[in-house]
C-alpha cells in the first residue's frame, strides 16, 4: 500500500483518497514519502484547526482556513509543492460549493507537484469526482510492523529476550489489529503478568475478540461441540476433514490451491450452523460470524459500503479465518431488485461482496447457509464462486438414531433405557433440531411431575409436535427438486435425494 501510495504521489495524482482509521500511522507514511525527491511540504486540514503544516503544534489554527472552501482556496494559491492531507472531508464533500473547489484544485495541480489526501475511515466520493479520485485502502500492520511494536514493549518494560517461537505467536496473535491496539495490548498482557510470555498469548487473544466485537458488524464465535455432535451428514464430514490442513505450508507446498468457501443449503433446522460452527474447532482456526443485517446502515450515504469493506478487511488481516454467514438467502435475497426502494445499497453491497469473493487472495474461507434458494442470485450459484454447494436433507432412520443418541447422551449418562429405534420411527420427517426440542420438552414435562422423563414422554412430545416438513411441504419439495440436479448430497446415502411422503 505504501509503495503504490508513493507511486501515485510521483506520477502527480491530484486527488487520493486514502480510507483509514489510523491517521497518526498514515500521516508517518506520508511524511516519509515526502522526502523523496522532489521533497514536499506536508500540511495538514482539519475542521478544528485549519490547516497546519506537519510537525507544527496544532493548538492554535494558523490560517483562516477552517472552512473546507477556504481551505482548498488557499491550496490553490501555493506555489511550493507539497501534499495536502483533509482529515474527515467526508460529511463536507457533497455541499456543491467544496466539490466544485476541489475540482478546480485538480484543474490547477496539472504540472505540479502538489496532492491532496482525503483521509477519512469512511469512503464517500461524489459523482462529480468519481473519474479525478483515486482510492485505497491503508493497509492494517503486518507482522514486521507488528515485531516493531513488541519489540518497543519488551524494551520499554525491560524484559529479557523471549524465545523465535513466543514472538512468533504474540505477533500473530495481534495480527488485524491497528498499531495503537497492538500496543495497548501487549501493555495490557505486560501490566497483567508482569511479563511477556507465552502464557500471555491468551490475553492478546482475548482483547482482540472484544476489538473484534466493537465494531458491532463481525462477532467472534466460540464454539465447544465438535463434528461428532452433528448426527449424519457423513459425506459432508468427510469433505470437511480432508481439507483440515488445506491453509498450512505443507499444502502449499504440495502445489494445493487454498480452498475458497462451501454454500450450504437445506431444510431448516438440519444442522447446517452447528456444521458451520464446529469446522471452525476441526480445521483449528478462529470463526468470526458476519452479521449482514448490521452491515446496512441507512444514516449516511456510503456507510453501508463501508461498513462491509471493513468487515471483510478484518477477516482478511486475521486470516487464516472462517467467515461465516447465516442465512445468506435474506442477506442478498433482495439484492437483484432494490434499487427503488433503498437507492441500490444493496445491489451495491451484492457486487462488492461478489467481487471480493471472485479476487480476494487472503485464506479467508467462506462458509455460508441458506434455506431458500429460488431467492438467492444466479450470481452465488455459479461454478467457482464457492469450491462447493452442498444439500442437508431432513434426516433419514439412521441418522435420526443417531441425533437421538447424541442429544440423550448430553443429558443423561444412562441412555440403554430408551428405545432408539422406535423414537426413530415415530419422529419420521423431524429434523434434527426439532428432535432436540422433542427431548427437551419431554424432559420439561416430567420435572414438573417431579420425576425422571421417559420413553413415552419423548414419544407424546413428538405426536404433539406438527414437524416443518409438514406446514411446508411445498418448499421443502421444490427445494429438493432444485437440488437433485444442483448440489452435492450432504448424507453418503443417496437416499438423501429420494422425495419423501409426509
Amino acid at each position: 500500500m505504501k509503495e503504490e501510495l508513493n507511486i501515485l504521489i510521483q506520477a502527480q495524482y491530484p486527488l487520493i483518497y486514502l480510507v483509514t482509521s489510523e491517521e497518526e500511522r498514515a500521516e508517518q507514511a506520508i511524511a516519509t514519502i515526502a522526502q523523496i525527491k522532489p521533497q514536499r511540504k506536508v500540511f495538514i486540514w482539519t475542521v478544528t484547526h485549519g490547516i497546519v503544516e506537519y510537525g507544527q503544534p496544532r493548538n492554535v489554527t494558523q490560517h483562516n482556513t477552517v472552512s473546507p472552501e477556504a481551505a482548498i482556496e488557499w491550496v490553490v494559491r501555493q506555489r511550493e509543492p507539497g501534499l495536502f492531507i483533509f482529515k474527515d472531508l467526508h460529511p463536507f464533500i457533497d455541499s456543491p460549493a467544496t466539490t466544485r473547489w476541489l475540482r478546480d484544485a485538480i484543474a490547477s495541480f496539472k504540472g505540479t507537484q502538489k496532492a491532496i489526501i482525503l483521509m477519512s475511515p469512511l469512503q464517500q466520493v461524489p459523482i462529480e469526482l468519481e473519474k479525478e479520485v483515486v482510492v485505497i485502502d491503508f493497509a492494517l500492520p503486518d507482522l514486521v510492523e507488528l515485531n516493531q511494536v513488541l519489540s518497543q514493549q519488551l524494551e520499554t518494560s525491560r524484559t529479557r529476550k523471549i524465545t523465535t517461537e513466543t514472538r512468533e505467536k504474540l505477533l500473530k496473535a495481534a495480527l488485524g489489529l491497528t498499531r495503537d491496539e497492538a500496543e495497548k495490548v501487549y501493555r495490557k498482557a505486560q501490566v497483567t503478568s508482569g511479563k511477556l510470555t507465552e502464557s500471555e498469548v491468551e490475553i492478546v487473544l482475548s482483547e482482540k475478540k472484544q476489538l473484534i466485537r466493537r465494531n458491532g458488524i463481525l462477532d467472534y464465535i466460540e464454539e465447544d461441540e465438535t463434528l461428532d455432535s452433528v448426527g449424519g451428514l457423513e459425506e459432508l464430514k468427510r469433505w470437511l476433514r480432508q481439507r483440515s490442513n488445506a491453509f498450512t505450508e505443507r499444502a502449499r507446498e504440495y502445489g494445493l490451491p487454498q480452498p475458497k468457501g462451501m454454500l450450504i443449503l437445506g431444510v431448516p433446522g438440519c444442522g447446517k450452523s452447528m456444521i458451520a460452527k464446529t469446522t471452525a474447532r476441526l480445521w483449528g482456526l478462529p470463526l468470526l460470524r458476519l452479521d449482514m443485517g448490521r452491515v446496512y446502515d441507512g444514516s449516511m450515504v456510503g456507510r453501508s459500503e463501508a461498513n462491509l469493506r471493513n468487515a471483510l478487511k478484518t477477516a482478511e488481516s486475521i486470516s487464516p479465518v472462517l467467515l461465516f454467514i447465516d442465512e445468506l438467502d435474506k442477506a442478498f435475497g433482495g439484492s437483484g431488485g432494490s434499487s427503488d426502494s433503498d437507492g441500490g445499497t444493496s445491489s451495491r453491497i451484492f457486487g462488492s461482496f461478489l467481487t471480493w469473493m471472485q479476487e480476494k487472495t487472503s485464506p479467508v474461507f467462506v462458509m455460508a447457509t441458506a434455506n431458500r434458494v429460488e431467492r438467492l442470485p444466479g450470481e452465488f450459484l455459479r461454478k467457482g464462486r464457492f469450491d462447493e454447494i452442498f444439500f442437508v436433507d431432513l434426516p433419514n432412520n439412521e441418522e435420526r438414531q443417531e441425533i437421538f443418541k447424541i442429544h440423550l447422551s448430553k443429558r443423561r449418562r444412562e441412555i440403554e433405557r430408551f428405545d432408539i429405534e422406535q423414537l426413530a420411527k415415530v419422529s419420521d420427517g423431524f429434523s434434527g433440531a426439532e428432535i432436540e426440542q422433542a427431548v427437551i420438552a419431554a424432559m420439561y414435562e416430567a420435572f414438573a411431575q417431579d420425576r425422571e422423563f421417559t420413553q413415552l414422554d419423548i414419544i407424546a412430545s413428538i405426536k404433539s409436535t406438527l414437524p416443518l416438513s409438514k406446514t411446508m411441504t411445498e418448499q421443502v419439495t421444490a427445494l429438493r427438486d432444485w437440488a437433485r440436479q444442483r448440489a452435492r448430497p450432504a448424507a453418503s446415502s443417496v437416499a438423501e435425494y429420494q422425495r419423501m411422503e409426509f
